[in-house]
This record gives C-alpha cells, sequence and structure tokens, in this order.
C-alpha cells in the first residue's frame, strides 16, 4: 500500500537519529516515533543498537513500549500497563491502529463487536468514526463499513512488523501455497493436453465427414449423369420404333 512506501524514509530519518542521541533524548525520540501519524512499523527502529543503552534503566520501560508498538495490540498494552508509560492521546490513536491491522491479519470481516472490545470503544458510531477518519482516511486499511452485518470489511490492510517466530510460520504457508500452486498448475496443464486431444479428434471427425458429404456428392452426380445418358437412350429407342410403326402402318 502507499502508506507502506511513504514511512521508509522517515523510518531511516529516526534510524538515524536514535544512532546518535543518548538517555533522554532517547526517550524522547521513542515517543516522537510512536505518535508520528505516517509510522507504522517499529522493528527497525527498536533493532538499533543505541537503544540498548536504555536497558537497565529507569527508562528501559519505553523499549518495552517500542516493543508493544513494534509487535503488539491495544490489549496487549492495557494488560502490561502497569509496566509500562502511560500514553500520550496520539500514541493511544496510533495502537488502536495498529491492533486492527493485526485483526485484519487473519479476518476480513471484523465484527464491531469484537473491535469494540479490542479498542476498547463504546459505542457503534464512535466504532465508526476511527474506522473512517483513522483507518481508511489515513490509507492504512481499504474496505467498507457494513452497519447491516455490524462488521468491517476490509479489502487490503498494511502489513505489521513480523513478529519473533512469525517468520518461520510465513514460510510455511509460502511452502504450502507453492505446494497448492504446482498441483493446481499441474491440474490445468493435464486439462489443457486433453483439451487440446478432444479438439484435434474433433477437427478429424469433421474432416472425415467433410469427405464423406464429398463423396456422397460425388456419387449423386455420377448417378445423375448416368440416369439422364439412360433417359436420353430410351427416349431415342421410342421415337425410332413409334417412326418405323408409322412407316409400316403408311404403306399398302
Amino acid at each position: 500500500m502507499e502508506i507502506e512506501q511513504k514511512q521508509a524514509p522517515i523510518i531511516e530519518q529516526f534510524i538515524q537519529q536514535a544512532s546518535t542521541l543518548n538517555g533522554p533524548d532517547l526517550v524522547k525520540l521513542i515517543v516522537e516515533a510512536t505518535s508520528h501519524h505516517s509510522l507504522f512499523a517499529f522493528s527497525d527502529i527498536l533493532s538499533v543498537p543505541n537503544l540498548h543503552q536504555l536497558q537497565g534503566t529507569e527508562s528501559s520501560m519505553y523499549i518495552d513500549l517500542l516493543r508493544v508498538f513494534a509487535y503488539g495490540t491495544w490489549t496487549k498494552y492495557k494488560s502490561d500497563a502497569a509496566h509500562l508509560p502511560e500514553l500520550v492521546p496520539d500514541q493511544a490513536v496510533k495502537l488502536k491502529q495498529l491492533s486492527v491491522l493485526t485483526l485484519a491479519e487473519t479476518n476480513k470481516d471484523l465484527s464491531y463487536d469484537q473491535l469494540m472490545a479490542e479498542l476498547e470503544i463504546a459505542n457503534v458510531r464512535e466504532l465508526e468514526d476511527f474506522l473512517i477518519n483513522e483507518c481508511i482516511f489515513v490509507g492504512i486499511v481499504k474496505g467498507k463499513l457494513n452497519p447491516l452485518r455490524r462488521c468491517f470489511e476490509v479489502k487490503l490492510a498494511a502489513g505489521r512488523d513480523v513478529r519473533p517466530g512469525q517468520l518461520e510460520n510465513i514460510m510455511l504457508r509460502l511452502t504450502n501455497w507453492l505446494d497448492i500452486s504446482d498441483s493446481t498448475l499441474s491440474i490445468i496443464q493435464d486439462k489443457t493436453k486433453w483439451a487440446e486431444t478432444m479438439s484435434g479428434d474433433d477437427k478429424k471427425h469433421k474432416m472425415e465427414v467433410k469427405n464423406r458429404l464429398q463423396d456422397v456428392k460425388k456419387s449423386l452426380r455420377s448417378n445423375a449423369n448416368i440416369a439422364g445418358s439412360f433417359s436420353l437412350q430410351f427416349n431415342f429407342f421410342w421415337s425410332l420404333l413409334f417412326t418405323l410403326s408409322m412407316q409400316f402402318t403408311v404403306d399398302p
């Protein structure tokens, strides 16, 4: 999606800054990154070695917070909120946006009830406003609201950071997909060969029928010529008999 392409230079900018900052400035950078309206991937920033200096300090919770934004959800944050920094409003919106992306990975029809529970949104009107203004208009997801079915129908969603251990599962799913594709391709090729064989047999049959029709036409023409010749000979014979009979009748 376009949003994924736009955030590439933003990620690179934060990586460069994180590589040169220390202590409190790194904390500010993490807050800024997790509040940025166009940033939805954080694993590259999390992997910057310079951030490790926060480990074992009072600010280590900000590393954990960045990890939640990279791989977690709103529900995960709420369950660990006692050990994490309090979120500013932009961070709260961001984490809820990321939670929608996570839900869209496994289900393209997201029920309103599930979304309101996962995002802690009180009512349908507030949920629909969030989905329209903070998800669809922002460009992280394409889909439509279905009030009758009380669900959000997702057509396309931006990808999140690959979680630890998730790569193996992705590779397995891709391998299975390739196996199915190979099997399907083999079936299609067999069907194509069968269709070509049937087409060849059909053409051969049509040619045989055409040749038979030509033979029949030739036979009919030949019989017609023979019949015509016989008719002429028969008429000449009777004409000759009639003439001779007339002569015998006239002579005394």
